[in-house]
């Protein structure tokens, strides 16, 4: 094959001062300029590339993302009170309630061109509502619809896909209850503008907005919740009551360990539950408490001088008027203080109380704060209800619990005092620490506290709390069975039934409070409905679960120390030794 003039020979190379010199000058130029224009094409070529991959890149304003895209930026400010709010946790700081991102979807109603169309996709793209429903809204609304606070992330992702100009997709933050139902009426919920409805989170809403505060740290015990609330379920399931509620309280500090209330709710659907659920039978229940007020009735006494084995005659109803007090498991024959209390004499408590008199008792049940509303971080809280008239007749039905209404709280703070040496403890949902110290003031006396110690003790070992026994744990308590008020006069067969137990009795620290509205009677009680049967042995398996979760240890309940803390006199119980063949039934 012929070389041609720019061919090398072969092993040669070409010299740039050989092309120019073969090469005409006019040649050399335009060779440049070749080279020139094909650099620039390249150039351009790859800024086009370059803009169109950028083109693509960016989502189509058609489609649901581009809506997002588009609107977002231009959506209406959230409203001023939708702030972050700290998180409420347990005493161990298992969560309670948090906030976590999420979307709110708002509608700029008048860049809507089809409704009817807008509402059906949005209706789809929700899976929780309707056509219609939107479509009203979206005709009533004027400006800016906020359709939903929150949305769920497959939520998002069908509202993106819907990809109308009106849509808005604003990031925000949920409210979370990640127990559910467990800790409903501590925790409370939120409405749909994050305003603080109920509970911790209406109760300390300051707090809980003020972002220098760590979360907030409650006294409850996760543990011992479950327990309680799985325990207090299966009584009301059991004995078809129409609700309940239950309290663990520390009697040295005042923390609640645990509060449940029966029905309860999802605060996470709060949207499609009955506004019945809310209701805080705990706090804002109040009852009549039965017995359970005879416990006060004994302390009274003895701080006005009484002795456990002093007596009363309970041989005989007492007739006063038209009315008569009796007892359910009439003794007829005289009692101690200490037999009144364990066989739970209505006559007895009554003797006794107006043997004290009418003044006294009203300022002893106030200075247990059981005359005015309690104080805690919760609004549901709700003042006792007195006797329109307080005279003669009022002091005997009180003294047995009847006629003075109070919720289940103010029972177990009384009661805390009753056990701890004396003191009248604040109850908190908080947990106790520098910020938040105990209140306390004395009520009653080291030595009073320390026989109505016994006297509950006696109640489970050998009176009407027997099967609130929990072996191992020392259990004292005080059965209570009320007929439920109505407007003319009580129902007979609609009872209130609750047991507050103490545990472990020889060195007190936790009150254990059960109550049933209205159970029923099964097979199993022998169709009996009082508190012996249903309440107080829910309070024994509440015991049974918590007390493990808590450090309790089991002791030997017939360890001669725990005996002779908890032994009452002999002429106190003069017939003990009678029911026990022998044995002293009052350890």
């Amino acid at each position: 094959m012929n070389r041609t003039l720019f061919d090398r020979p072969p092993g040669t190379e070409l010299a740039q001062s050989d092309l120019q010199r073969r090469l005409p000058g006019s040649d050399i130029t335009r060779v440049r300029r070749r080279l020139t224009m094909l650099g620039l094409a390249f150039a351009i070529g790859f800024t086009a590339l370059s803009a169109r991959v950028i083109h693509l890149s960016k989502p189509d304003l058609g489609s649901g993302m581009a809506a997002e895209a588009a609107t977002v930026a231009v959506a209406p400010e959230l409203p001023a009170k939708w702030r972050t709010r700290s998180a409420i946790t347990d005493r161990d700081g298992q969560l309670l309630a948090v906030d976590l991102p999420t979307h709110a979807l708002s509608i700029e109603t008048r860049k809507v061109r089809q409704p009817d169309r807008l509402a059906w996709r949005l209706a789809a793209a929700l899976g929780d509502t309707t056509p219609g429903r939107v479509l009203e809204r979206l005709e009533k609304a004027k400006g800016a619809l906020w359709l939903r606070w929150r949305l769920t992330p497959d939520q998002v992702a069908a509202v993106m896909r819907v990809g109308d100009p009106s849509i808005s997709l604003v990031p925000t933050v949920t409210r979370s209850y990640p127990n559910g139902r467990l800790t409903a009426h501590v925790v409370g919920f939120m409405d749909s503008e994050r305003q603080g409805r109920a509970g911790l989170e209406r109760g300390v809403e300051d707090r809980l907005l003020d972002p220098s505060n760590p979360p907030v740290k409650t006294s409850i015990h996760l543990g011992v919740q479950h327990a309680v609330r799985g325990e207090l379920a299966r009584a009301v399931e059991t004995f078809s009551a129409i609700g309940g509620a239950a309290l663990v309280m520390d009697v040295t500090n005042g923390e609640i360990l645990s509060m449940v209330s029966l029905p309860d709710f999802d605060a996470n659907l709060r949207e499609s539950l009955r506004e019945d659920a809310f209701f805080n039978r705990a706090t804002y229940g109040r009852y009549e408490m039965g017995s359970t007020f005879k416990t006060f009735t004994a302390a009274m006494a003895l701080e006005a001088g009484k002795r456990l084995s002093d007596s009363y005659d309970a041989t005989d109803p007492i007739r006063f008027g038209r009315f008569r007090i009796r007892d359910h498991h009439a003794k007829k024959r005289e009692m101690t203080v200490a037999e009144i209390f364990k066989f739970s004499s209505n006559i007895g408590a009554a003797k006794m109380a107006v043997d004290v008199g009418t003044e006294s008792q009203r300022k002893f049940l106030g200075s247990l704060g059981l005359l005015e509303r309690s104080e805690i971080e919760i609004p549901e809280l709700v003042s006792p209800q007195l006797p329109y008239r307080w005279g003669e007749l009022e002091t005997m039905t009180i003294a047995f619990g009847h006629g003075l209404s109070v919720s289940p709280l103010h029972l177990a703070t009384a009661m805390g005092a009753m056990v701890n040496g004396g003191n009248l403890i604040a109850p908190t949902l908080l947990k106790r620490s520098v910020e938040n110290p105990a209140t306390q003031r004395q009520v009653i006396s080291e030595k009073t506290s320390d026989s109505i110690r016994k006297l509950l003790r006696l109640v489970v070992a050998d009176g009407t709390g027997r099967s609130a026994a929990a072996q191992g744990f020392v259990v004292g308590g005080k059965t209570g069975t009320a007929e439920k008020a109505i407007e003319k006069g009580y129902a007979r067969k609609r009872l209130i039934t609750s047991f507050v137990g103490v545990f472990p009795m020889h060195a007190p620290r936790y009150i254990v409070l059960a109550m049933l509205d209205e159970p029923q009677g099964t097979k199993e009680t022998f169709n009996y409905i009082t508190a012996g049967w249903n309440a107080a042995p829910t309070v024994g398996r509440i015991i049974r679960r918590v007390a493990p979760l808590l450090g309790v240890a089991p002791v030997d309940e017939l360890d001669p120390e725990i005996l002779r803390a908890l032994a009452l006199p002999p002429s106190a119980d003069p017939f003990a030794k009678k029911a026990r063949g022998g044995r002293d039934a009052t350890l």
